[in-house]
């Protein structure tokens, strides 16, 4: 995966799941320093399984996360359908990496990279 690339020339370490069920999966076993979202993906999209990292009663380890929204779609109102869904921040495709660099500085302390 590119964006798997882009992190790691950038200094993170990374994990890549395929669809919104298997990042919450991942974040109940894990207590990773963020999370950068697909607003589009199967089974369970970006906003469904972050409304689920946001919920206190869910088995995510940190429901405190920053959850970065990666999408395709750059239309008015998406980012704000980001937020609403409990997301932190908001970054469309493609990526610039020195917008992803920036965002991830904002939102990650820089022990946890």
């Amino acid at each position: 995966m590119v964006i798997l690339k882009i992190l790691e020339k950038l200094g993170y370490s990374a994990d890549a799941v395929a669809n919104g069920k298997e990042a919450v999966d991942a974040l109940e076993m894990f207590p990773y320093a963020a999370v950068l979202m697909d607003c589009q993906m199967p089974e369970l999209d970006g906003y469904d399984a972050t409304r689920i990292i946001r919920n206190p009663e869910s088995k995510t380890l940190n429901h405190k996360v920053p959850v970065i929204a990666l999408t395709a779609s750059a239309r008015q109102g998406d980012r704000e359908k980001c937020i609403k869904a409990g997301m932190d921040d908001y970054l469309s495709k493609p990526i610039d990496t020195q917008k992803l660099y920036e965002m991830l500085e904002k939102w990650i302390p820089s022990q946890t990279k």
